[in-house]
């Protein structure tokens, strides 16, 4: 299934996606998922509209957010830094979601603010302590796109990287989540600043698999519906100033894109 969050007259709604004559639409209206239970589905008849007419929100709305850090090789080289020997991981607070189109603001704290574009696991099922054995598929609902933006500078300065991971407007989300890719194929990550290509990767070169990901995260954490694992990005990471627009395209999801303001 592929779905969407987006806002109505009765307020933010699920919408089952699907395409007709390679176009997107919005089919139906879906019932609130466990961990937004501030949505109400509207009782009101719903006529099918073109996915691109409507105002979209972030499609999930996370307790968590479980980051993985240089989790591609270019990417930690680019950086001065070792490759890790196993996950690294940091959290990235939920208030910083927006959604697709949203403005992200640069904050007067920082210097430098990077874009770093990720695909990214949505949750579907409560996990924890997952075996080495275990078949994860069954604890994803699916996979979205992330920006985790940084502020470059604080996170050098502060030597840990809540502040500069977590500012408001710094966890671009969506458009939409889909089951119907599967990222041990390949799917090609690729961010554009300004139309011009600045990272392009591929799935197949993550250092730790989404399974990988999974079972070292509830070895430690329970993971709930609705928590979002952003898995890491390609080498390419750049500054972004106000009057820039950032796009990540994930292949099999579609392109998040949002404007840079101060």
């Amino acid at each position: 299934m592929i779905y969407c969050r987006f806002q109505t007259e009765a307020g933010p709604q699920y919408g089952e996606v699907v395409v007709r004559a390679g176009t997107l639409w919005i089919e139906r209206l879906l019932p609130p998922f466990e961990e937004d239970p501030w949505t109400k589905l509207s009782v009101a008849r719903f006529e099918p509209v073109p996915f691109g007419t409507v105002k979209l929100l972030a499609p999930v709305v996370p307790s968590k957010i479980v980051c993985i850090g240089r989790n591609y090789r270019e990417h930690a080289a680019e950086l001065g830094n070792e490759v890790p020997k196993e996950p690294l991981l940091f959290l990235k607070a939920p208030s910083a979601v927006i959604a697709p189109g949203e403005a992200i603001r640069i904050p007067a704290l920082s210097q430098r603010v990077d874009f770093e574009g990720e695909l990214a696991v949505v949750i579907g099922r409560r996990a924890t302590k997952l075996g080495a054995d275990e078949d994860v598929r069954p604890y994803i609902r699916g996979y979205t796109i992330v920006n985790d933006v940084t502020a470059r500078d604080l996170q050098k300065s502060d030597g840990q990287w809540s502040r500069a991971k977590g500012f408001d407007t710094f966890c671009p989300m969506g458009p939409l989540v889909t089951d119907e890719i599967d990222p041990r194929a390949g799917l090609t990550v690729e961010t554009r600043l300004n139309g011009e290509v600045k990272q392009q990767g591929t799935t197949r070169d993550l250092i730790f698999d989404i399974a990988a990901l999974l079972r070292h995260i509830t070895a430690a954490m329970t993971l709930l519906p609705g928590d979002v694992i952003p898995t890491g990005t390609p080498a390419g990471v750049a500054p972004m100033k106000p009057g820039d627009r950032v796009e990540v395209t994930v292949e099999g999801i579609g392109t998040l894109e949002n404007p840079v303001e101060s």
